[in-house]
């Protein structure tokens, strides 16, 4: 998204590098990707009305004008399965999942083809998140969008997720296949995340569970230290781990 510009490297959309672009064209290209961000009390004005909010994204990019404006900010609170009288309301008056639906047809207000979505639904209740990934979902399979969904929460990277890629220390050290990493986890990391995980059902428990996946590297390096390159193995078609000595 480039809200904090990177030092090095190279971010693909769309089949361009878009840490090469300019500010002008970056704003053009900002109308395809959106973002929800994970505290919606936080990412919303407390003293702007919700239909201006979500009207926001279409007055600064100039895609629609007039009574337009209004009948694409109803329509959107259609899609979030929001009254319209809600549109004259304030953050301040709706409930956590109420204020995150509002985030969500904010980031779809121009149409965009990727929403990164930041920890969406980890400040909610569980059974609010599980309504607002299933409109997330909803919206996915209706408007064709794509993902990058960042969560810690592993029931949620499995409900949501058709590729996952497990970071540590800021590296990606398993990506693949949704059914290949939860069914077949090979890195240690991506195994103590699974360990991690609590069993309801005592009787599915098998014993203690050994968290401690290796000595953790240090995350503290000199201001000038690169890291190696990543370098990969692939388990699977589509599976792969890291092999770079990072510590493991």
């Amino acid at each position: 998204m480039r809200l904090v510009e990177p030092d090095s490297g190279h971010v693909q959309f769309d089949g361009c590098d878009i840490l090469a672009l300019s500010q002008r064209e970056m704003r053009k290209i900002r109308r395809d990707m959106q973002m929800i961000f994970q505290d919606p009390f936080a990412s919303l004005n407390p003293q702007m009305q919700l239909m201006e909010q979500v009207a926001e994204p279409m007055r600064n990019f100039g895609t629609h004008k007039g009574s337009e404006i209004q009948d694409r900010v109803a329509h959107l609170f259609d899609r979030v399965e929001l009254p319209r009288s809600f549109m004259k309301r304030y953050p301040h008056e709706l409930s956590g999942g109420q204020r995150q639906r509002i985030a969500i047809a904010r980031a779809l207000a121009l149409n965009p083809k990727l929403i990164v979505a930041d920890e969406a639904v980890s400040a909610l209740d569980v059974s609010v998140q599980a309504q607002v990934l299933n409109l997330m979902m909803e919206l996915q399979a209706e408007l064709g969008l794509s993902y990058l969904f960042i969560s810690h929460d592993m029931a949620v990277v499995e409900r949501v997720s058709h590729y996952v890629g497990v970071m540590y220390l800021g590296r990606i050290v398993e990506i693949g296949p949704r059914r290949a990493v939860f069914e077949d986890p090979q890195h240690p990391y991506t195994k103590a995340l699974m360990k991690a995980v609590p069993i309801a059902d005592p009787r599915k428990r098998k014993g203690e569970k050994d968290l401690n996946f290796k000595p953790i590297p240090s995350p503290i390096h000199p201001v000038d230290y690169e890291p190696a390159p990543s370098e990969y193995r692939e388990v699977t078609p589509g599976h792969m781990i890291l092999t770079t000595d990072s510590g493991y």
